[in-house]
This record gives C-alpha cells, structure tokens and sequence, in this order.
C-alpha cells in the first residue's frame, strides 16, 4: 500500500468512481440530491494550495482519499487549521490499517506544513470514531442536518 500526497488535476479522473462509491455507501438524501461535484471549485481551492489531496494506491489502484481544506482559522488567525471534506476507503481495503495509515500520513504531512488541528467528522449511521478516538482525536461537537427541500 501506498500513500502520497496528490495534486487534484493528478487525482480528478482517478476519484470519479471511488466517490460515487463513497456517496453510495454514504449520503442521507440520495434520493433528494443528485451527486455533483463542484469540480471547478475544487480546482479554484487546489490553486490557491487549500486543498490537499492525500491517498491511498494498492499498485496503481486508488483505494482510499483523505481531502482536506487547509486554511487560517476564522478565530484563531495565526493558526492553520484542516478541515475534512472527504475521506474514504472502499470497503474491502478496510481490513488492515489502511484507514489508520492513511490519516497517519495526512496529519504527519499537515504537521509539516504548519498546521495546528485537524478536524475529521463522521457520520453517525458510518462511524469511525473508535479509529479516531485511538488516534487521539477527541469528539467536540454534533452537527444536525434536515433536508428541507429545494
């Protein structure tokens, strides 16, 4: 197993059907919300380096993305702050410790950078929280989420 660091115009063609996976196994309103990636957004985020792309290859087969959006936080602005947008591993590469592995490369290679927290959410009907409780992350807040149309 392999994990790097990605740029998004290396990854984009390579994430399409992993993603659909990931919203497959995933997404509440499947039924109210088409998948449509904002793809020129996420090129927009990759230029101004606040995008980071960090992967999980078996050979050449992505089998794993942990993307994070990088930025100064809005309340602490001497500091950097990742937030998750996405992160995935297909079902059958969970077994092992590619999950651990691949947060373990992300966060090293935050750290580098600068950054001084992470933030990775879960969903409740998905959860991975013994991984990121063993990981040392320490669950903070709740989101709430209702469709309401449109």
């Amino acid at each position: 197993m392999r994990f790097q660091e990605e740029s998004y115009t290396n990854i984009k063609d390579d994430i399409k059907d992993l993603l659909k996976s990931h919203w497959e196994e995933v997404e509440l309103y499947q039924d109210d919300i088409e998948m449509n990636p904002d793809w020129d957004q996420y090129f927009k985020l990759s230029c101004l380096g606040v995008l980071r792309i960090y992967t999980a290859r078996d050979e050449d087969r992505l089998v794993g993305y942990c993307i994070l959006l990088v930025n100064n936080s809005l309340h602490y602005k001497d500091r950097l702050l990742a937030c998750c947008d996405l992160l995935y591993v297909k079902p059958e590469a969970r077994k092992g410790l590619v999950g651990y592995n691949l947060i373990k490369y992300a966060e090293e290679k935050l750290k580098q950078m600068g950054v001084s927290v992470v933030q990775i959410n879960t969903k409740t009907y998905a959860p991975f929280d013994k991984l990121l409780e063993r990981m040392d992350f320490s669950l903070i807040e709740r989101s709430y989420s209702k469709y309401i149309g449109n």
